[in-house]
């Protein structure tokens, strides 16, 4: 198991602090530990910010992709620590469980549900998804760049998966 780093050089002090800074003082350990290799914890961390903290999706729509492709994908400390994120938005534990199962929260509209049906469905079964299942997405009105950042999403945590699994990363959530 890859335990968190404690000597660090001042190029991943500088970016372990602003993650802390970005999560409320809580470095999550997988950051910890890309910052043994600088330039790959500075390239996560500024694809994790173009991911997750911007584009037109909601913050909790990305969530539950993330959750869901991790949940997909066995990753215990990823289900972890984005199961704690959608607490922290007031998913209750059963609402959370329920979203592995494939049913969405309440507040998420047709588009949304649409959305994470889709990046889940890239994420297990990428060869049948074609021009049918792209029609059906912008006939709901979904533009293309939504499509992309539900893609992005779970493209990211596709990679952090495994990374996170094959490195044995702590939970810390």
């Amino acid at each position: 198991m890859l335990q968190a780093v404690t000597e660090k050089t001042s190029e991943s002090d500088a970016i372990l602090f602003e993650i802390g800074k970005t999560f409320g003082g809580h470095v999550p350990n997988v950051f910890k530990s890309y910052a043994e290799h600088p330039p790959l914890l500075a390239a996560n961390w500024e694809k994790f910010k173009a991911v997750m903290l911007q584009g037109k999706l909601r913050r909790k729509v990305k969530e539950v992709i993330a959750s869901v492709i991790s949940y997909d994908n066995k990753c215990n400390y990823c289900v972890a620590a984005h199961s704690a994120a959608l607490r922290s938005m007031k998913a209750s534990e059963p609402e959370i469980a329920a979203m592995f199962q494939g049913t969405y929260p309440d507040d998420f509209t047709n588009k949304e549900i649409a959305l994470v049906k889709f990046a889940r469905k890239a994420n297990l079964d990428w060869h049948s998804i074609g021009n049918v299942e792209l029609k059906e997405l912008v006939d709901l009105g979904i533009e293309e760049s939504e499509m992309l950042e539900a893609l992005g999403t779970m493209e990211l945590f596709i990679a952090f998966n495994r990374f996170a699994d094959v490195m044995g990363i702590e939970i810390d959530f």
